[in-house]
């Protein structure tokens, strides 16, 4: 099969496509025939080196949707032939409130997506929603269930509730602003771009506010009666988290699920107790919180946000794209 393989620490633009072993299929394994793949800062993190864990030779990914090509011994109830979503979540464990010792991201040290087959476990594959394009049900698995476990298991959104995404544009951010949406909860958003403002106030967004011409914190503020919001949802890390516990109201929530500008730099630990400040953390998602955020997406009821569809000989570029925050939701890889 053809692959994007890194044999060492890279940049993205020395990425090439070659050729690599077709993967078969271990006791409980499927091999899944890859249509399309979808891109994550989890992919360029690795491929600079500044992942924990990494191991070469390595085929990064960790988003894809395909038709099963071959299954393993001991598998049942999985159809040669049928068109799955992978969940990238492996190895869970048993308690939903947090993964357990053998938990891994498809991606490493488990080779990846960025291929045209991929051996996955079987529990790990489920129907795609119906009624998306490749590229749309490739652009939900990752970021998709992380957004909803923040939103909706960690956050406990609530209908009539406000939320506030920050950094919006970005995959996981754009997917808590649909859920949000969906739950019935009112949305604001922000960003360092009128654009990306724009394009999230038609997707359903109630107010947005840019960071870089605007004081965000004192907006949310106001556009709540002075109060802030009731939830905000952070994967920024930095010092807009320490912003985020500004902003929020007394009682509220603050879920972080990432940190793509660091540590916070500062934290007034004032704020947490002195405002009975609920602050969480989240990361991926439980097999029950997969198939309740697919679930969203059957039979196209809620359509994934995809910004550009690149080859897969092209995941260089479609990496660099990401890094410079050029997106609007999800860029994929199409395969097939």
């Amino acid at each position: 099969m053809k692959a994007i393989v890194l044999h060492s620490v890279s940049e993205p633009e020395a990425l090439r496509l070659e050729e690599a072993p077709d993967p078969a299929p271990g006791p409980g394994q499927v091999v899944v025939r890859l249509r399309a793949a979808a891109v994550n800062h989890r992919d360029l993190w690795i491929c600079r080196g500044r992942y924990a864990g990494l191991r070469f030779p390595i085929i990064p990914g960790s988003d894809g949707v395909g038709e099963i090509a071959a299954i393993g011994r001991g598998v049942a109830g999985v159809s040669s032939g049928a068109s799955v979503a992978i969940n990238p979540s492996l190895d869970w464990g048993d308690d939903p409130r947090a993964f357990g010792p053998k938990f891994r991201i498809l991606g490493l040290p488990d080779n990846g997506t960025f291929a045209e087959q991929v051996a996955v476990p079987a529990a790990n594959v489920l129907p795609r929603p119906a009624g998306l394009t490749d590229e749309e049900a490739a652009a939900v698995p990752l970021a998709g269930l992380t957004a909803y476990r923040a939103v909706v298991t960690r956050g406990r959104a609530q209908r009539g509730e406000t939320v506030l995404v920050l950094g919006i544009g970005g995959g996981v951010a754009t997917y808590a602003l649909l859920i949000a949406r969906q739950i019935g909860a009112r949305v604001l958003v922000t960003s360092g771009s009128d654009e990306k403002l724009a394009r999230a106030r038609a997707l359903g967004a109630d107010q947005g506010f840019n960071y870089k011409t605007a004081d965000w914190v004192a907006a949310a503020r106001e556009a709540t009666g002075g109060l802030g919001p009731d939830l905000i949802i952070d994967g920024t890390g930095g010092a807009t988290f320490e912003q985020a516990l500004d902003a929020a109201r007394p009682g509220g929530r603050v879920v972080s699920y990432g940190a793509t500008t660091g540590n916070v730099p500062e934290l007034t630990v004032r704020r947490v107790f002195w405002k009975q400040l609920s602050v969480l953390g989240s990361t991926m998602g439980s097999p029950d919180d997969f198939r309740a955020m697919l679930a969203l997406f059957g039979e196209g009821r809620q359509r994934p946000v995809v910004d550009r569809v690149f080859s897969l000989a092209d995941a260089g570029a479609a990496l660099l794209r990401m890094e410079r925050a050029e997106q609007f939701g999800k860029i994929v890889l199409r395969i097939a």
